[in-house]
């Protein structure tokens, strides 16, 4: 992109945090129950280890990409 290594970083980090964000909005609308309910207000401790799972996933794709 660019000969400055830091401004890479940054504009690296940027997108990178822009895309999980977008793809775990995405999927908190595509599942078939509300995710913020049932793992805040339900305490449903799968539901909770089901988003963490896939924000890892998509933070390992993600990070995969960018590098």
């Amino acid at each position: 992109m660019t000969d400055i290594p830091v401004l890479n970083a940054i504009i690296f980090a940027c997108l990178g945090i822009g895309l999980f964000a977008g793809a775990c909005g995405a999927l908190a609308k595509i599942a078939p129950f509300d995710v913020w309910k049932a793992v805040v207000q339900d305490h449903n401790v799968a539901a909770a280890i089901l988003c963490g799972a896939v924000a890892l996933g998509i933070g390992w794709i993600v990070a995969a990409t960018m590098h």
